[in-house]
């Protein structure tokens, strides 16, 4: 059985809404043979990645960059899962009022470190969150968890 790890700060109902619309993707009918391990980015260990198959993380944006909250995941994971994770595949969403050009920047270059290979198309969201949104949001989760 394969193991999905979603990290991420949802520290709004909106960014909340996205998680939950993801999560349920990776939920649905047919993928019964993934194991999905949600974490807070802030609770998020070296051993939940390296137990892990795939990831999938979210973010909201701040000031066009990444939460504070992933960004030290990141930064309190690499040094002892990176070699170890090479080549696991993953995705992301962003959500943010404005601008996420720094926050996306940041992300491709952070798991290009990290050597994980993106397997579909990250989501960016900025402002409301449509119905459209949270079927692409949950069209996601389903993506990520059928790649493990």
């Amino acid at each position: 059985m394969a193991t999905l790890l979603v990290v991420h700060h949802s520290p709004t109902p909106r960014t909340l809404e996205i998680a939950q619309a993801v999560l349920e993707g990776t939920r649905l009918e047919g993928l019964e043979d993934v194991t999905v391990v949600e974490r807070n980015a802030l609770e998020a260990t070296v051993d939940d990645v390296l137990a892990a198959d795939g990831y999938l993380l979210g973010s909201s944006v701040h000031f066009g960059y990444l939460s504070g909250a992933l960004k030290h995941f990141f930064d309190t994971t690499f040094n002892a899962t990176h070699e170890a994770t090479k080549g696991r595949p993953f995705s992301y969403w962003l959500h943010g009022s404005y601008d996420s050009t720094g926050a996306e920047i940041a992300m491709q270059q952070i798991t290009t470190g990290y050597g994980w290979k993106l397997c579909t198309d990250p989501l960016v969201f900025l402002g409301e969150f449509t119905a459209e949104m949270r079927n692409a949001a949950t069209e996601l989760g389903a993506t990520v968890a059928a790649s493990c």
